[in-house]
């Protein structure tokens, strides 16, 4: 078992289940109950829901990868730790913009991201 991955697969699983739970109750809601027009809005919301698929399957990929280390896994791996990393960046970018001192802190996503991107790498590597 390659234990990078199972680890990068547990954190993306716990990343998953984060973004399900508390992203449904801060960005979602508020989202849902905004004056913005229906088709903007519900299009955020399928973004939203096509993230926690992809996170999900993320997840299980990496875990799958870990147990079971078929041909590929190294591929695989790599470009699963890219993803995460684009990822990473994605959230740094525009919390870059955000103004204030703090401003990574006020989306702090890419910090249980990066780990992942890491953690996927070392588990291609």
């Amino acid at each position: 078992m390659n234990v990078w991955l199972m680890a990068a697969g547990v954190a993306a699983a716990a990343v998953a289940a984060v973004h399900v739970v508390a992203g449904h109750v801060d960005p979602v809601r508020p989202l849902l109950d905004s004056a913005l027009p229906d088709v903007p809005k519900r299009t955020l919301h399928v973004v939203w829901h096509w993230v926690s698929v992809d996170l999900v399957l993320a997840a299980l990929t990496l875990i799958v990868l870990a147990a079971a280390e078929p041909v590929g896994t190294e591929l695989v791996a790599l470009l699963t730790a890219i993803h995460f990393a684009a990822y990473t960046v994605v959230f740094v970018v525009i919390a870059a913009v955000l103004p204030g001192p703090w401003r990574l802190l006020r989306l702090p996503q890419w910090m249980l991201l990066a780990p992942i991107a890491v953690l996927s790498l070392a588990g291609a590597a």
